[in-house]
């Protein structure tokens, strides 16, 4: 694990205004990747933007014990070197079984603002597909994903009786109330998890729904499943429908709605409409809504009134944290062995290469008058003594590197090397 590194920002240290100087464009983070990995100087990498969320994941080219970056992704993300003390304190790091933690927990919903919510899985897996399709995720980051979307289903499994809500749900109540028992028109703007969780919530409660969206292909497909109506985001903001409500939650770094759209928007409405924005950067700037008249309910605001919940539901998904905790335990010693395993292997040979020379010297000396039966039955001998020799190495080996770390393992081959070497020096060819 030691070679993994997660560098990021949430909402559990930062405000939205400063997760969204670091938020990259959706459209752009496939293009980006590449180039990101090479600034990092990593092996693999994989970028994850939500929308109380920006973190980079990461692993070293040659399997060194991944180091702090927070500098180098700070100047990456926001194009600016920090000042003196700036990255430290505004972004977070974790490394080596640390990182591997960060990223279970967040794809459990542990680490999310409504804690246990289940969107946060789907945005890890548009993540990684972003990154497969950049070429820059590998063995190592799929095994992680792979680890972490396997946490995401036993925590499904585990929370069945639970009510497990989002910040989806309270963006819906507050639509809702806004409603106030109208079934009256509302829009979503942009299609993700976050407005497919609140669309299919209005649906269930005979809300009539207009899906909006850049690509109108992938407004009609949502708007299907739920006997909505489907425009274009350019025909939206010329010519906007009669809505009571709009939930904003879209890509792309930008502000969809300006003064003059908004104006259009509140024209058409009965009422003043209730912004619900989950954008990241806003979708809808607080002051374009203020100038408009039109009350927003952002992302500071949905957070706040999530963690009033945060610790109740924390505790109820206590069985989630222990699989967690199960679960990199297990981990942790399957990647220390993976990741010794060639030097392992090189150490079995050595011992049964050792054993082989010895019995090849006798052989030549005062064992030289044995026959072919007796020489073959020593040849074997020596075989199964080494490899039950190497045993007792290689079952610490395993379990120093499991427990204690890959600066235990480097201290035990320092340590072989030396009387290896004085070995050597003083004619044994022997080598450990």
């Amino acid at each position: 694990m030691h070679q993994i590194g997660v560098v990021g920002l949430s909402y559990r240290h930062a405000n939205v205004a400063e997760v969204a100087r670091f938020a990259v464009p959706r459209a752009e983070v496939p293009a980006r990747l590449p180039a990101l990995r090479a600034l990092l100087k990593a092996s693999e990498i994989l970028y994850v933007g939500t929308c109380n969320r920006v973190e980079v994941l990461y692993a070293t080219e040659d399997g060194t014990p991944a180091a702090d970056l927070r500098q180098q992704v700070f100047h990456i993300l926001t194009g600016r070197e920090p000042a003196p003390g700036e990255a430290a304190r505004v972004l977070r790091a974790w490394t080596g079984e640390a990182a591997v933690e960060h990223l279970l927990l967040v794809a459990c919903g542990l680490d999310s603002a409504q804690t246990g919510e289940h969107e946060i899985a789907a945005q890890l897996r548009s993540a990684w597909e972003d990154s497969r399709a950049a070429d820059t995720c590998g063995p190592i980051l799929d095994r992680l994903m792979g680890e972490a979307f396997g946490m995401a289903r036993r925590m499904r499994r585990l929370s069945a009786g639970l009510d497990t809500p989002s910040l989806a749900d309270l963006a819906t109540d507050r639509v809702l109330q806004h409603l106030d028992g109208a079934q009256e028109p509302v829009a979503l703007l942009g299609v993700s998890a976050m407005t497919r969780r609140c669309a299919a919530a209005l649906h269930a409660a005979h809300v009539p729904l207009i899906i909006v969206n850049r690509t109108l292909a992938s407004a009609e497909e949502l708007a299907a499943d739920l006997s909505g109506q489907a425009l274009a985001l350019e025909a939206f903001r010329l010519q906007p429908p009669t809505v009571s409500a709009l939930v904003l939650a879209a890509g792309g770094g930008t502000e969809l709605l300006d003064v003059s759209a908004l104006a259009r928007v509140k024209a058409a409405a009965a009422r003043a409409p209730l912004l619900v924005d989950f954008g990241v950067p806003p979708n809808v700037e607080p002051d374009t809504a203020r100038r408009t008249g039109l009350s927003r309910v952002g992302m500071h605001e949905l957070i706040e009134a999530a963690q009033s919940r945060r610790l109740a539901q924390l505790v109820r998904l206590a069985p989630v944290r222990a699989a967690i905790d199960e679960r990199l335990t297990r981990l942790r010693t399957e990647l220390a062995v993976r990741a010794i395993g060639p030097r392992l292997a090189r150490l079995r040979e050595t011992f049964e290469q050792m054993a082989a020379a010895e019995v090849a010297r006798a052989l030549k000396g005062e064992l030289r008058t044995l026959d072919a039966r007796e020489r073959a039955q020593l040849e074997r001998l020596a075989a199964t003594l080494a490899h039950r020799l190497a045993h007792l190495p290689l079952a610490g080996l395993r379990a120093a590197a499991a427990h204690a770390g890959s600066e235990a393992v480097e201290a035990f081959f320092d340590g072989a090397r030396a009387p290896r070497e004085r070995a050597v020096d003083g004619g044994d060819t022997g080598d450990l």
